[in-house]
């Protein structure tokens, strides 16, 4: 978020000057649907950029989700073939090229009702699509398309019998 002056632009130009000299950000509250969100103001050219943080009900102990993770051995090679390709991919972020495609689908969805169109739940999911990610890395590097294998449904899986939700729908983002 930017913060800009609305009036007393002398007194915004002294707090963002001050911070920028003092190489230190500023901490307030604002309200964003409803709620109140702790804010860094950042010094930022003319302006003054505004950062939401997260509260500390927010932040988990990273230990307790990755401390199960084995540790590997991650070969040179293949160390720098993951940096090949990350400089490769490499492009300025542009936000435009992303889309919030749950609204887009929440909205079709909401048209349709209001023009009275019989809403129907999907009737099957395709399978996800599994990569191996060494071969991934490889073709990258080479240039070459990445085939998906087919995750297999377990032999005494049937659709449609499961009455809860699993445990990941539940988690909380990280």
């Amino acid at each position: 978020m930017c913060v800009l002056p609305r009036r007393g632009t002398q007194a915004f130009a002294v707090i963002r000057d001050g911070l920028e000299k003092e190489g230190m950000v500023g901490i307030g509250r604002v309200v964003f649907t409803t709620r109140e969100h702790t804010i860094a103001l950042e010094a930022r050219g003319k302006g003054i950029l505004g950062v939401t943080l997260r509260d500390p009900y927010e932040v988990r102990d990273e230990r307790k989700y990755f401390d199960n993770i084995p540790s590997e051995r991650v070969a040179k090679d293949m160390l720098d073939l993951a940096a090949h390709i990350i400089k490769t991919k490499s492009a300025h972020f542009n936000p435009k090229k992303f889309e919030d495609r749950y609204e887009q689908a929440l909205k079709e969805l909401l048209r349709k009702k209001d023009r009275g169109e019989k809403i129907e739940a999907p009737r099957d999911r395709e399978p996800a699509k599994v990569i191996n990610l060494m071969e991934a890395l490889r073709r990258s590097a080479k240039g070459q398309h990445v085939t998906h294998s087919r995750r297999r449904r377990p032999s005494n899986h049937r659709r449609g019998t499961r009455k809860t939700r699993s445990p990941a729908h539940h988690r909380k983002a990280v």
